[in-house]
């Protein structure tokens, strides 16, 4: 697997990851967050484009060792329930060389759930630590098909550690979502979050 001088990914036979979306990135939108408790995109999710991507950037929690989540909507934000499926793994490594490792968290995925789902975990809130990362929502206004989503976030751990996140998985349902909100599992928050279409 190797990486082309835009940052795309390539698989190993030189051809471009299936998974990455290789279109023009529309913005739509751009929250700010500033002490607060949540971010969510209630309009602009609809038909027209067939994937949406929402770039989180230097995501600073009140609250120490803590951890950024979504869920999704399909009745335009008033709640947050879809039932997901989801799998979760991360690459590992602390500043002074003590700890690396890659492994699958089955405590962090989802089966069947209405929960929030972690896209990062137990990040510090220092001032100088943050998430930053993007999640891929697919097809969302479709009434046919599941609703799969694949995040990719990198996080500095409340003990020194830069720690990335692979989340991927579906929001099973056939009705159209039309919303999503992020969140910290405990307090409030600051950072940027924008909103793509992928035309």
């Amino acid at each position: 697997m190797g990486v082309i001088s835009n940052g795309t990914t390539l698989i190993d036979n030189g051809a471009l990851d299936p998974a990455v979306p290789t279109g023009s990135l529309i913005l739509l939108s751009t929250q700010t967050a500033s002490g607060s408790a949540s971010i969510s995109f209630t309009s602009g999710i609809d038909s027209t484009y067939d994937v949406y991507c929402f770039k989180y950037i230097e995501i600073n929690p009140t609250v120490d060792e803590t951890s950024f989540e979504f869920n999704l909507s399909t009745d335009g934000g008033s709640n947050y329930n879809v039932t997901k499926t989801t799998t979760y793994f991360r690459a590992f490594h602390r500043e002074d060389d003590s700890e690396i490792f890659l492994n699958y968290l089955t405590a962090n995925d989802l089966a069947q759930s209405t929960a929030y789902q972690d896209i990062t975990l137990t990040v510090g809130n220092a001032a100088d630590e943050n998430a930053s990362g993007t999640l891929y929502l697919y097809n969302p206004s479709s009434t046919t098909y599941v609703k799969h989503f694949i995040s990719v976030s990198n996080s500095t751990r409340y003990f020194d550690a830069s720690q990335e996140t692979f989340v991927a998985g579906y929001g099973n349902t056939t009705s159209a979502v039309n919303a999503i909100r992020f969140q910290f599992a405990s307090g409030n928050f600051d950072g940027t979050i924008k909103m793509y279409g992928v035309k």
